[in-house]
């Protein structure tokens, strides 16, 4: 989006200044930076200072969490040192590999990272977004409530990525699942016809409902060795947009948040979509945001 030029004024030259514009023009962020290593603490201070009282910022968790593969380097310099030598020749590390004691420490590092913007009540939900290889099972299911149990003073999001979760056998229980455990589930809107097509529900399933748009690029969804930009580069037509305001605005109506992203961030698409949802929902919510 800052290389677009089409977004931000000439004048939002520094971090600082193009958060403090992007939050005079919307009212949420995800931060999708945490996915990829862990916010330092001073960040989420800097973050809550450089935006308005009700701002609110959705934070992505850090992929080891979610069974993602993790770069060796994505790890802090002092922990990586603590892995044994045979870990420390792998390119990637798995949630699996990782020693108890340094698990349990890398957890209290995010947990503290996301501390700041939770004390001044601007840290909305904590997305975990789990790969297309994540299936229904009695395993996982007591994953997603040990991922809870370690973050107990703040709101997970749960995302899949794989369409057996929500097919006619388990759609039920899986809703039922994150109902009776009081988890946010994410509805998506994404290309179709894959095995981590997840289809375009609409289910609230506790006190904040989410709806992310990843756009419909058919072509690049699972294309191999591409960056995220290239997968997510779709703009949405108002007709497009349309049916979801209907969903949006009747989810709107049961729970007391609504978070609606734009994640096709390539270039402006996500911030020109974000504002014909806005237009779209009118008077209808005030909860409904961009994706940066």
């Amino acid at each position: 989006m800052l290389s677009c030029g089409r977004f931000y004024p000439d004048s939002a030259r520094s971090a600082e200044a193009r958060l403090h514009y992007y939050s005079s023009q919307f009212d949420i962020v995800e931060v999708d930076s945490s996915y990829y290593s862990l916010p330092g603490e001073r960040t989420g201070y800097l973050w809550a200072q450089r935006t308005g009282e009700n701002f609110t910022f959705d934070i992505k968790a850090f992929r080891l969490f979610t069974q993602h593969p993790t770069p060796f380097d994505s790890l802090p310099k002092d922990l990586r040192q603590e892995l044994t030598p045979a870990l420390q020749q792998k390119a990637n590390l798995y949630y699996r590999d990782m020693p108890g004691e340094l698990t349990d420490e890398l957890w209290r590092r995010f947990e503290m990272s996301l501390l700041p913007l939770d004390t001044v009540g601007k840290l909305g939900i904590v997305l975990f977004q789990f790969p297309p290889w994540f299936y229904p099972s009695r395993q996982q299911l007591d994953y997603i409530l040990l991922c809870n149990d370690r973050l107990p003073q703040y709101r997970l999001a749960i995302e899949f990525r794989n369409n057996v979760w929500l097919n006619e056998t388990n759609r039920s229980n899986t809703i039922d699942f994150l109902r009776r455990n009081a988890l946010p589930f994410v509805c998506v809107d994404e290309p179709q016809g894959f095995k981590s097509s997840v289809p375009p529900i609409s289910e609230v399933t506790c006190d904040i409902g989410l709806v992310r748009f990843h756009g419909r690029n058919t072509e690049m969804w699972e294309k191999k060795d591409i960056s995220a930009v290239e997968r997510f580069n779709y703009l949405y037509t108002e007709e497009e947009l349309k049916p979801w305001a209907s969903k949006i605005a009747q989810m709107a109506s049961q729970p007391t948040e609504m978070h609606v992203l734009f994640n096709n961030c390539h270039h402006d698409k996500a911030v020109v979509n974000a504002r014909q949802m806005c237009f779209l929902l009118g008077s209808q919510g005030d909860a409904h945001a961009a994706k940066e």
